[in-house]
């Protein structure tokens, strides 16, 4: 029985390692990107027009919401009829601060047509304040303090992104930051739109 534990504990382990340095090997500098800071009037003119579900979603953006996997399974299921994404960071993870700025741009140009949902995986108050002050976005995050929600999707680090089709299934998970815009439109547009993305060789 021991046996079977210690030996499941290393493929956890080496499997996390595996993922660390993946990340570190992909963060390189020139594809990091600068936070943008737009107003309140732009973000309001980008998001114009959005459907009420995701009209509410703007609504709470920069929130850090209660609830846990609960109150995030409601939202989930109130989203029905909208692709979602739902990103996992937190606040002291660097491969979620290089990838904040990358989700911004992205979550502004898409958010009239998909949901995006934050998940903020053991943090405190304070280091998710400062981030989302560094990071301002248009969406809201559920706190994750106990990592239930993590647990449940199954992944190794953060940040992971879950992307959700429009009838509520979920239809991938990607562990590891995005670094570009282009790698994160393209699985919004592969996996939670289901469009035929031709990657560029």
């Amino acid at each position: 029985m021991k046996t079977a534990l210690i030996a499941a504990t290393v493929v956890v382990l080496g499997a996390a390692l595996a993922l660390g340095l993946k990340q570190a090997a992909n963060s390189n500098p020139t594809t990091t990107q600068t936070a943008i800071t737009a107003s309140a009037s732009e973000v309001r003119a980008k998001l114009a027009g959005s459907p009420p579900a995701l009209a509410a979603l703007h609504a709470q953006g920069g929130q850090v919401l209660g609830g846990g996997q609960r109150a995030l399974k409601a939202r989930l299921a109130r989203l029905k009829g909208h692709p979602a994404v739902v990103n996992v960071w937190a606040s002291w993870c660097g491969p979620c601060n290089q990838e904040a700025p990358v989700l911004q741009r992205v979550t502004l140009d898409r958010g009239r047509d998909v949901a995006f949902v934050g998940v903020d995986l053991k943090d405190s108050s304070s280091g998710a304040r400062r981030f989302l002050r560094r990071y301002p976005n248009t969406y809201p995050s559920y706190a994750d303090p106990n990592g239930r929600i993590y647990d449940s999707y199954k992944v190794v680090g953060v940040p992971s992104t879950v992307f959700y089709d429009s009838t509520g299934r979920q239809q991938y998970v990607h562990q590891g930051p995005y670094l570009t815009e282009k790698d994160l439109e393209n699985d919004i547009d592969r996996y939670a739109l289901g469009r035929n993305v031709t990657q560029a060789s």
